[in-house]
């Protein structure tokens, strides 16, 4: 398959150019979203037995990496987020123009968003409190209300959303692309697949498909394929962190993202294993403040720090080999990092899903008979789920790997540049992996 044009399938270019798609899956996920914010505000106050909490950080959570991995960003496509953008829009959008500064600063908003969420997520216990996720919601939907009423076309999943910022990164290593035939779009004078026609939007997240190289921004909603005169998109497979390879235009913001996510994954990790209050009473030693906030956003602060120094002296090494200077290798190479970020990211979250994944059918009966608690939520042995995840970053390492030399074969000509580059960060790469495998070799709590 990987190659071949989907839309060339009859059925399947007619399913994208009808009025279904996406919407055959944006209203019932609406409908879900709407039960799954209702239960956390005014269901059950345990997280045990709270539907929206099973649904949110036991089901959506852990699979939505695995979406990015197979479809792309198409998720964002039906994301009830951007549904009720459009709605708002449709009612009182006032369409001005994306500001300048978040065309500047948007990824960097993105990157500092999802820190600061995570960092709350630990502090206050997010995720463990029914009414701390509701509010969370709440403040999202607060900010994509008035980001439709405001500002054209998606510019909140753009610009703003934390959660765009992840599935940019990861749509990168995703199996499926769309793009245009450049040809054909420089000699279309309409771009109906920017401006829109009758009544199919212009894309939603400002793509030109025409001169499109990536698929951190395309959400594969389709209404491009729907407008087009002349047949030219096309939606691809293709081999899963391919993209990654050749990279003209790589951005230190990217980059930085992807280490960082590496740091989050770290630290989601560690706060969940019995080490974890050894490690507080140590630093509380240290700090001599038994606060929790302090003990945390110390530790946080570290995670984060540690893996951006190591990345940045990699690319200094690696720069007395090439020749570049740090910060061009480190904007470079960063990207190298999504793929065991994204392995990371799917074995931590795995042990939710399969450990506790019955969890989200207990409380949904519960919704209809009170009291019920059903059995052992696990879907699998703690030995299963170990194995996996040793199988997940296996392969993230080895993607990671190939795509560390392809990037050096991409932006070096000689062999001996391209092979002392490769083996700089391959050490790193392989040190980041051991360092995942020896967590997930430790004991894991639960959410529910």
């Amino acid at each position: 398959m990987a190659g071949r044009n989907l839309l060339e399938i009859p059925m399947v270019k007619s399913f994208i150019k009808s009025k279904l798609f996406p919407a055959l899956f944006q209203w019932p996920t609406a409908f879900i979203f709407t039960v799954v914010i209702y239960q956390l505000l005014y269901g059950p106050s345990s997280a045990h037995d709270n539907f929206g909490t099973a649904m949110t950080w036991v089901l959506w959570w852990p699979v939505i990496p695995l979406v990015f991995l197979l479809f792309g960003r198409f998720w964002c496509a039906i994301c009830p987020f951007a549904t009720l953008n459009d709605l708002v829009q449709k009612w009182v959008g006032n369409n001005r123009p994306v500001p300048a500064f978040l065309k500047k600063y948007g990824i960097w908003i993105i990157d500092a968003i999802f820190i600061l969420i995570t960092w709350a997520d630990h502090v206050f216990g997010i995720v463990e409190s029914p009414r701390g996720s509701g509010l969370l919601l709440l403040m999202i939907v607060t900010g994509v209300v008035i980001s439709g009423a405001f500002f054209e076309r998606r510019t909140w999943c753009r610009y703003l959303c934390f959660l765009g910022g992840l599935s940019g990164n990861y749509s990168r290593a995703g199996a499926l692309e769309l793009r245009a035939d450049s040809k054909k779009c420089s000699q279309c004078k309409d771009k109906f697949c920017f401006k829109g026609k009758d009544n199919v939007a212009g894309c939603p997240m400002f793509e030109l498909p025409g001169v499109m190289d990536s698929s951190a921004k395309c959400n594969l909603c389709g209404n491009c394929v729907k407008v087009c005169p002349n047949d030219s998109v096309t939606i691809k497979a293709r081999v899963p962190s391919r993209e990654l390879w050749f990279i003209k235009r790589p951005r230190i913001e990217e980059s930085f993202l992807a280490i960082i996510i590496m740091g989050i994954v770290f630290v989601q990790n560690i706060t969940m294993l019995e080490i974890w209050k050894k490690a507080q009473t140590f630093i509380e030693g240290i700090t001599g403040t038994s606060s929790y906030a302090v003990t945390f956003t110390v530790t946080f602060i570290i995670a984060m720090s540690v893996p951006v120094a190591v990345l940045y002296l990699t690319s200094w090494l690696a720069g007395k080999f090439n020749g570049e200077k740090a910060v061009s290798n480190f904007i470079k190479f960063g990207y190298a990092l999504i793929p065991l970020d994204l392995a990371g990211h799917l074995a931590h979250n795995l042990f939710h899903l399969l450990a506790e994944g019955k969890s989200v059918l207990y409380t949904a009966i519960a919704m209809f008979l009170p009291g019920y608690e059903g059995g052992s939520a696990a879907l699998a042995s703690d030995g299963t789920i170990q194995v996996m995840q040793f199988a997940l970053i296996a392969m993230g390492l080895l993607a990671s790997l190939f795509t560390a030399y392809k990037i050096s074969g991409f932006n070096f000509s000689e062999m001996r540049k391209i092979i002392k580059t490769f083996s700089s960060y391959a050490v790193l790469l392989v040190v980041l992996a051991i360092f995942n495998i020896y967590l997930f070799t430790l004991p894991m709590s639960m959410r529910m």
